[in-house]
């Protein structure tokens, strides 16, 4: 059993996780803002907590003594977009090697996997324009985490580019690396379940140490 600590388990993707893991018997930590809007989230093994993720003070409290931390955040109505995603993996990456706070596992987002070798799909003609500052956020958050001092141990699992809440849990994905992964058809996709386990996966094994990977059927 491990203790993990799970900020953004409110989310769709957080709550996917924090279910996952205690499926797994870990001990499992649930940051929020307000706990009084999540009190579904606490279950065996699940104890759910109040914390401000840009706040370093705060982060380093939480993550002391943890085994995984995982990164499931997302900014607010109140939180400047441009700043939260860096500031949030500043503050983790900080408390971590602070702490010892154990290996770190970041929610990715597939507009910064490759379409093509060297050219992300943020980059490419058909890209949303009203998606292109979301998607810089996120990757300079990416950014923050390639510049982590050696001692912390970090991946990013990036998920489909079609992210399906009500999707089943399969038990089945692919792994690729830094490339968009699509099936047979060309669709690029995974349930936020089976995304979970990918997630629990990495978070177990390490097998992506310091490098962000995409995740699909």
């Amino acid at each position: 059993m491990t203790k993990i600590v799970v900020f953004g388990a409110g989310g769709k993707a957080g709550r996917a996780i924090v279910a996952e893991a205690a499926s797994r018997g870990h001990e499992v930590v649930a940051v929020v803002r307000d706990t009084t809007r999540y009190a579904d989230l606490s279950g065996s093994g699940v104890e759910v907590v109040a914390g401000d993720v840009t706040d370093q003070s705060q982060v380093a409290a939480l993550v002391k003594g943890a085994g995984v931390v995982v990164n499931a955040v997302a900014p607010g109505a109140g939180d400047n977009m441009a700043t939260f995603f860096t500031a949030a993996a500043g503050a983790l990456v900080n408390a971590v090697a602070e702490t010892g706070g154990g290996r770190l596992v970041a929610i990715g987002l597939s507009a910064y996997l490759d379409a093509a070798p060297g050219v992300r799909v943020m980059d490419t003609p058909g890209f949303p324009a009203q998606f292109q500052d979301f998607a810089k956020a996120h990757a300079a958050a990416l950014d923050v985490l390639r510049e982590a001092p050696a001692t912390v141990e970090w991946s990013v699992v990036v998920p489909a580019m079609e992210f399906d809440p009500e999707g089943e849990r399969t038990g089945a994905y692919r792994a690729g690396d830094t490339g968009m992964l699509a099936d047979a058809d060309g669709a690029s996709r995974i349930s936020y379940r089976d995304f979970a386990i990918a997630v629990l996966d990495e978070a177990e094994q390490g097998a992506h140490p310091r490098t962000h990977f995409a995740v699909a059927y």
